[in-house]
């Protein structure tokens, strides 16, 4: 019976076979060339990119976190090159720049301005006449420089001490103070520059050591399931509940300290390095490796969750691979999307972790400095010296906002879920 149909359907079609195999009905531009008309209207096919060029490109698209990454990378250059262009230290007391302002008179200027500098000129003035001058006269200038104060005078740009001004008047180059100086007379350009660096690095540095384990614990919890992440994931309930500021302001009065009998013990390099760090900033790190990994955790177990159901997961078993081989080859490359955004995301919480700790005095050890330590040395003058307090607050207020914004974009462009 199917042979029957079949020999009736193409008995059907036969004659439709003939009519394309006829050379003779064919038109007689059938074998000419296309014309531009005809090119254009082809459809042609997209090419085929990979992964990260696809993400690149819709990243490119994102015009607020092309601008965000931009002012990142401005500011990385602001932190790590800048320091060594300008030639002051850190800790470094310029004498006489004590509460330097970002701007300056000149000593002309000055001069106009000290009220015995000019009764100075003006004796000296009388005494070429032939005469004493008055007290009257004395108590004129110092009334006429009161009044007048510098409502006459346009202060200059970039800060400089007496000293320096003589030095120019001189003819001898001399860098700027550009954002002034402090109240111990140290550069505040400088310091800022170190700040943003101290942030960035504390922020890098966190961010890995909750990637890694996070991704680590996650996927194992993912992957196990059962028993296995049940436990697990009531560990990672428990320590959501843990204060990490309280563990933070812990740690760092326990390994006060034993780290300082550890830096006196010698003067080999790991000393010197847990001399720069300090207890509180070592207590960051640890705690960001004990704490801050949860969420981490949370969001690489969902993904495995789904990843380890498909068929090429279950392939590999078939195979033989061993967990750890497919975890580390198949389940993780699959979820790069997720693991870089989250842990992109995580540098402007650990800055802000940072600087809030260091504003608090619980951050960096003196004399280095972090941008939270300036904020909280900038709040006494705030009156008398603004400057000293907006300058390192709207770097960090900046330096967090385009993190989140890139992180962002970040997210979106690697997401193929969102693909336009």
């Amino acid at each position: 019976m199917a042979e029957k149909k079949r020999k009736r359907v193409l008995g059907s079609l036969q004659p439709d076979i003939e009519d394309i195999l006829d050379w003779n009905k064919l038109p007689e531009n059938a074998f000419e060339s296309a014309s531009a008309e005809e090119k254009e209207s082809f459809i042609q096919d997209r090419k085929s990119v990979s992964y990260w060029k696809d993400a690149w490109r819709r990243l490119r698209r994102n015009k607020v976190a092309m601008v965000a990454m931009v002012i990142v990378i401005l500011l990385a250059l602001f932190a790590f090159v800048g320091p060594a262009i300008v030639p002051y230290g850190y800790d470094e007391q310029i004498p006489g720049a004590a509460n330097l302002h970002p701007w300056h008179y000149s000593l002309e200027d000055q001069a106009s301005l000290d009220p015995e500098a000019a009764i100075e000129q003006a004796r000296a003035e009388a005494e070429a006449e032939g005469r004493e001058l008055t007290r009257v006269e004395e108590a004129q200038i110092r009334a006429k420089i009161k009044a007048g104060g510098t409502e006459n005078i346009t202060p200059r740009l970039f800060g400089y001490t007496n000293d320096e001004l003589q030095r120019m008047a001189d003819g001898e180059f001399v860098f700027p103070h550009v954002f002034g100086c402090d109240m111990h007379g140290r550069d505040i350009m400088v310091r800022t520059m170190i700040g943003t660096r101290v942030s960035m690095i504390v922020g890098i540095c966190c961010a890995i050591i909750v990637l890694v384990i996070g991704a680590l614990y996650g996927s194992i919890s993912g992957y196990c399931g059962g028993k296995v992440d049940a436990v697990m994931q009531r560990i990672v309930e428990i320590i959501y509940t843990i204060p990490e500021v309280l563990i933070i302001l812990l740690l760092g009065a326990t390994l006060k300290p034993i780290l300082e009998e550890f830096q006196n013990s010698g003067d080999g390099p790991l000393q010197n390095f847990v001399t720069i760090l300090g207890p509180n900033l070592i207590a960051i790190f640890i705690a960001f490796g004990l704490l801050y990994w949860v969420t981490m955790s949370r969001i690489i177990r969902g993904q495995i969750l789904q990843l380890k159901e498909q068929e090429y997961v279950t392939a590999a078993r078939a195979l033989g691979a061993k967990g750890g081989r497919i975890i580390k080859r198949h389940l993780l490359p699959n979820c790069v999307g997720q693991i870089v955004t989250t842990t992109f995301l995580q540098i402007p919480s650990a800055i802000f972790t940072e600087s809030f700790l260091s504003f608090l005095g619980m951050g960096v050890s003196a004399p280095m400095t972090s941008l939270g330590s300036m904020c909280s040395d900038g709040l006494s003058g705030l009156q008398s010296y603004p400057y000293r307090l907006f300058i390192p607050a709207i770097i960090l207020s900046i330096l967090i906002l385009c993190l989140n914004l890139f992180g962002d974009g970040l997210r979106d462009a690697l997401d193929p879920r969102l693909k336009k």
